[in-house]
């Protein structure tokens, strides 16, 4: 299974390095199902991997030209911010066992799997549609940096509960707010992942305990993808590619619900 992991970590760094998000999402059920690593400590390991691997891969489009520092400045500061309270008082404050109902016990870990599950089912109908950079064309430049906040702070909420990357949410706000050409999101997405993921790694809980060679393996695997992604990318139009991979993220959030519920 950890062939497969490694396999799968790739695929991650392609789509982080192709449209600038998406395959983060993927990386907690890898390390869960195929790694064997409980759920909150497999967001602990999704931040630490996601970060480093966007971090080379922002570096990437940084000498490209293709990274809007104010933009990114502008997302990533409330993102920072929310990432780092969620990660170290309200993770922490859920209580291992919310509910019982008869036989099933929600439990703390299956909480996390089904909340994972239901974002990725939302992130799939993102990659899916369509986008208009019309839909906010009149839309007045402060009302636009708000709502850029306001996103950052969603996406920070986010990825501090289940360590995904959250591009899924901030390349559509980068195109439709701040009207960023698509490659030019993908680089700045890059950079607000880098940072959120980091920060929110860096506000784990002291009782995980890291198994550095794994994080550094799949990670290792994870940037040689970005790479592969980024090399692609001046092929083909990622934008292209994400509603077959929303498609791939939809059954995957469908059968992390039917797992954790009615194949428990």
């Amino acid at each position: 299974m950890e062939i497969i992991g490694y396999i799968a970590a790739i695929f991650i760094g392609i789509s982080l390095g192709l449209i600038g998000g998406g395959g983060s999402i993927l990386t907690v059920p890898l390390l869960v199902y195929l790694f064997g690593i409980n759920p909150v400590t497999a967001t602990s390991y999704s931040l630490f991997i996601v970060g480093l691997t966007s971090t080379v891969g922002s570096i990437h489009y940084f000498r490209m030209g293709l990274v809007n520092t104010k933009t990114a400045i502008l997302f990533g500061i409330p993102s920072i911010i929310s990432v780092f309270i969620t990660r170290a008082y309200i993770l922490p404050a859920i209580p291992l066992e919310l509910i019982t109902i008869g036989s099933f016990v929600l439990t703390k870990d299956i909480f996390l799997m089904l909340v994972f599950a239901l974002l990725m089912i939302g992130a799939s109908y993102n990659m899916i549609k369509k986008v208009s950079i019309n839909a906010i064309q009149n839309e007045e430049q402060k009302w636009a940096n708000l709502m850029i906040a306001l996103k950052g702070t969603m996406v920070g909420t986010v990825t501090g509960l289940v360590g995904a990357g959250g591009g899924f949410l901030i390349i559509p706000a980068l195109v439709l707010l701040r009207k960023l050409p698509m490659k030019e999101a993908v680089g700045t997405s890059l950079v607000i992942i880098a940072a959120n993921s980091l920060i929110g790694f860096l506000g784990k809980s002291r009782d995980i305990i890291l198994d550095w060679n794994l994080l550094f393996m799949i990670a290792g695997f994870a940037i040689f993808g970005i790479f592969v992604g980024s090399f692609i990318s001046k092929k083909i139009d990622g934008a292209k590619l994400k509603p077959a991979f929303g498609w791939f993220v939809l059954i995957m959030g469908i059968y992390i619900i039917l797992k954790e519920t009615l194949l428990k």
